[in-house]
């Protein structure tokens, strides 16, 4: 059995791991320069943003045991088990389950998965067709780790879903703390802001740069021109945090599939025709039910092997 997998997010490089391990041969096929997906981090004023993704959980029993890894590997650290909850002229609090995250941005965790995989970068695939085939490479499977509108223009159909709600993710860097300490906040009502996070204090360096989350309306209006979208992210840390001072520097990052608009119960879809599907579409839309996704499924596909 060979399977080829498209995209190197966390659920696509789970997927290839778990076949891997299976003794399954599996490449998979990455259009950007790097591997991460949603769990994105971009090197800023010299160090790494997390533009994606603000941090993940960890209630998984199986997924714990990889976080510990990456823990005693120094790839992760416990962030915050509270949140701040912005809005109405007021800060609250939002208690919960322990947030991670990774001193050297999220996206180092998925490179962690990937190694010894085989990782094509710069490789983008126009269409997937019955067989299954894969830009007319012919394979026994064939894994699309992505959104439900991306999986549809490489197929032309894919599973009914509901739509995709987009975000504008800015990231605004000062020359030191005008804002008083938080880990993050989710912003309530608001429209044009749903999360702030305090980047420095998710990194555990202290740097003085706040990453703000748009709503989808904001993202929508600015789709065309993502920076369009920074003036307005400004206003609003002006207003909720008291940050008035211009940043010395920003960086706007669209994501036209930021989240689906329910979750699913099922972990993955394994089709008789040898295409599947994996990704934070399936399951919750957390990071870790994006790894179980892709565990899952490549579970499964090496298991009907196994048993052909």
């Amino acid at each position: 059995m060979s399977v080829i997998v498209v995209g190197a997010g966390i659920a696509g490089i789970a997927c290839a791991r778990a076949l891997t391990e299976a003794g399954v041969p599996v490449r998979v096929l990455e259009r950007s320069r790097v591997v991460g997906g949603r769990l994105a981090s971009k090197r800023l004023a010299g160090r790494p943003v997390d533009v994606g993704a603000a941090y993940f959980t960890a209630r998984d029993p199986e997924f714990s045991e990889v976080v510990t890894a990456w823990q005693h590997a120094g790839l992760a650290r416990e962030w915050t088990s509270e949140l701040a909850v912005l809005g109405g002229g007021r800060r609250g609090s939002a208690p919960g389950p322990v947030r991670y995250a990774a001193p050297g941005g999220l996206r180092s965790l998925v490179a962690d998965l990937a190694a010894g995989l085989d990782v094509r970068l710069e490789h983008e695939v126009a269409r997937v067709g019955p067989g299954p085939v894969v830009d007319g490479d012919p394979c026994d499977a064939v894994v699309l780790a992505m959104p439900d509108p991306q999986s549809a223009r490489l197929l032309g159909t894919a599973p009914s879903a509901p739509e995709w709600s987009p975000v504008i993710s800015v990231a605004a860097g000062w020359s030191r703390r005008r804002w008083e300490p938080l880990p993050a906040a989710f912003v309530n009502d608001h429209p044009v802001l749903t999360l702030v996070a305090d980047d420095g204090d998710r990194r555990g360096d202290g740097a003085p740069v706040l990453v703000a989350h748009t709503t989808a309306d904001v993202a929508r209006e600015h789709d065309a021109d993502p920076d369009g979208a920074v003036p307005l992210v400004l206003d609003a840390l002006a207003r909720l945090l008291g940050v008035t001072a211009e940043p010395e520097w920003t960086h706007a990052h669209r994501w036209r599939f930021a989240s689906p608009g329910q979750d699913r119960e099922e972990t993955h879809l394994l089709r008789d025709d040898g295409i599947a599907f994996a990704g934070d579409g399936w399951g919750k839309a957390r990071v870790e039910t994006a790894w179980r996704s892709g565990t899952d499924l490549g579970r499964a596909l090496a298991a009907r092997n196994a048993g052909s």
